[in-house]
């Protein structure tokens, strides 16, 4: 299956670090060679790197991993494919336009029956099992909202939602409106709060280790999501089947538990 890497922080800050990691997942210490990609939110707009090349030997990769982007929402990914070919336009992230937002998607799992929800005008571009859900979710949040609601209202039913497509087989998820990070774990999903004191943390899947008392302030607050720990060094808090999370700014403001 796919993994998962998000971030939430109450400053604008790079992933370099955590995405050095993730990327040789890749292809290198993972299985996962069949595209990547990332989002990064800036103000209302974003701005997305996608390859359908292994990210471990993906020349975009090496720019992103070197290049030190800042934003206070991210929301990446790494594919091994399952539904859908290996093309670009079934690399995740997705991102669509509602209520004047542009909202960001990626699925780690697979589903069956994923071709009879209705998706009402947010049609696919790819054929994966994950675009098809979430232009399902963007259906579901136009057809029961006519105006947006509060987030706690939104969230919380999009809970609900997610839990219908963990029916249908394997779910973890996040979704994000550059403000909002929403975590939804249906096997697999961790996250990690940094905070001060900060520390040094060692990456398990490269010789790298980085001292953020050099690059961080005593408020900084930065939370980063993903589908197996990243560091061998910090403890990270393994989310339960059908726990959902949401973050703004780094600090957790909405916890539940589904059906």
């Amino acid at each position: 299956m796919c993994e998962l890497l998000g971030l939430s922080a109450n400053v604008p800050t790079d992933i370099c670090f955590s995405f050095t990691g993730l990327m040789q997942r890749g292809g290198r210490t993972g299985p996962h060679r069949d595209g990547w990609g990332i989002t990064f939110y800036e103000g209302k707009g974003c701005r997305t790197f996608k390859d359908p090349a292994p990210s471990c030997q993906s020349r975009i990769a090496q720019l992103v991993q070197e290049y030190p982007i800042k934003s206070c929402a991210i929301v990446g990914h790494i594919r091994q494919a399952n539904r859908g070919g290996v093309a670009l336009e079934n690399t995740h992230p997705f991102t669509r336009e509602l209520w004047g937002r542009n909202w960001t998607f990626a699925h780690n799992g697979q589903l069956t029956g994923y071709e009879q929800l209705p998706v009402g005008q947010f049609w696919p571009v790819g054929q994966t099992d994950s675009e098809r859900a979430f232009c399902w979710l963007l259906q579901q949040m136009s057809a029961t909202f006519d105006a947006p609601p509060t987030e706690a209202v939104l969230f919380s039913t999009m809970a609900a939602w997610c839990n219908t497509l963990r029916g249908m087989g394997v779910f973890n998820m996040l979704l994000t409106d550059g403000r909002y990070l929403m975590a939804y774990c249906s096997t697999n999903l961790h996250w990690l709060t940094r905070r001060a004191p900060f520390g040094e943390a060692q990456l398990l899947d490269e010789d790298v280790t980085i001292d953020f008392r050099q690059h961080t302030s005593p408020d900084d607050v930065v939370t980063l999501l993903a589908t197996q720990p990243l560091t061998s060094n910090e403890q990270w808090t393994k989310m339960a089947v059908g726990e959902y999370c949401l973050f703004c700014l780094g600090d957790p403001v909405l916890q539940g538990q589904t059906a």
